[in-house]
């Protein structure tokens, strides 16, 4: 089967949902015998029930100086030495057994997912719906990934949407490419962050009983998931050596995770093209989409945040939505929700910076 015809068959496989919208949408038996219809399109005026990472333009900066940076000197010593550590295993890598980097590139991917599928298409923004099991494996893989807990990185992504390139954005592009990207973590928060961050609409997240119990052990699982089972695996099951399996295994394919996650902030936000909206700062970014699997055209995510494909062309370098597909086929992820292209259009023509082609 053509390639573009086996995403159109996955893309289009439903599940029991709710119908928002008529177009387009197929009748399909569930478990019970019952008929129903599965929603995957959304027009543009159509929202969450929770608003809270919908931009609001309103939201100024307040006047006055800016407080003095404290620096977190625990994080930077931390960080220091993990990229240190990555750098010197870049080293190790022409000596490393086949089957370790191929393992690295196996928890890589995997923890990738826990972030993009999880922490941020599912949790964060509610673009689809997903069934315990496949909660479970995302939840699994984003500790793998260790990036803070679930409810602390969705709390300051919907604070980054809704108080975008202000200092109620976590990490701000408007401060530079350093901070956008890493300096974020290394400093204290700007007060405006603690304050509108604790105004949002987090009931959802708390209400979710996987989060609470990420949370609550947390620690002690960033210590198995993140560090010792990626570095143990290699070590005893082929006879990799420890420090190619520390430095290659662990440190290195964390340290790339990070960074691939951290563009999507930096870059994503400062290099590339502004189709959708030109009174954004977020762009078009191919490169970043590369290493983020799927993150980086973050104009149109910016635009339409409750899309859950995070762009317009849904496989097109986005393995995070070929995932979500797949997982929709087997009946574990469900009420995806995609933008219409009459609104897609619409908004082109109406914000966009007439770098558009279409798809």
């Amino acid at each position: 089967m053509p390639a573009h015809l086996l995403q159109e068959e996955i893309s289009s496989s439903y599940t029991t949902t709710t119908t928002i919208t008529a177009p387009p949408s197929r009748l399909l038996q569930n478990g019970g015998g019952k008929l129903e219809k599965t929603p995957l399109y959304l027009e543009e005026d159509i929202r969450p029930e929770i608003r809270d990472d919908i931009y609001d333009p309103s939201y100024q900066d307040k006047e006055g100086p800016n407080p003095k940076l404290e620096y977190v000197w625990r994080n930077i010593i931390l960080m220091s030495l993990l990229h240190l550590g990555a750098l010197y295993g870049i080293t190790w890598i022409p000596t490393c057994k086949m089957y370790t980097l191929l393992w690295a590139f196996f928890y890589y991917l995997i923890s990738a997912l826990g972030v993009t599928a999880g922490a941020h298409r599912l949790w964060s923004h509610r673009s689809y719906k997903a069934r315990l099991p496949l909660r479970v494996f995302l939840i699994i893989a984003n500790t793998m990934a260790f990036q803070n807990d679930v409810y602390e990185w969705a709390r300051d992504h919907r604070a980054h949407h809704k108080f975008s390139e202000t200092h109620a954005d976590p990490h701000n592009s408007r401060r530079g490419f350093f901070f956008s990207h890493v300096g974020w973590l290394l400093v204290r928060k700007h007060p405006d962050v603690k304050e509108k961050g604790g105004l949002l609409n987090l009931s959802d997240l708390k209400a979710e009983k996987l989060l609470v119990f990420q949370r609550r052990y947390y620690k002690p699982a960033v210590l198995l998931m993140c560090f010792i089972l990626p570095t143990f695996v290699p070590w005893y099951c082929w006879g990799e050596t420890f420090p190619h399996s520390l430095l290659v295994a662990t440190f290195l394919r964390y340290a790339v995770v990070l960074n691939a996650t951290w563009l999507v902030n930096s870059a994503a936000h400062l290099y590339g093209y502004r189709p959708y909206d030109k009174t954004i700062n977020p762009r078009e970014n191919l490169l970043v989409s590369l290493g983020a699997v799927g993150e980086g055209f973050h104009n149109y995510h910016h635009s339409f945040p409750y899309d859950y494909s995070a762009s317009e062309y849904r496989w097109h370098i986005n393995f995070t939505t070929f995932f979500i597909d797949c997982m929709a086929a087997i009946g574990l992820a469900y009420d995806r929700k995609k933008v219409s292209k009459a609104a897609v259009l619409a908004r082109i023509k109406r914000t966009g910076d007439e770098s558009y082609k279409s798809g």
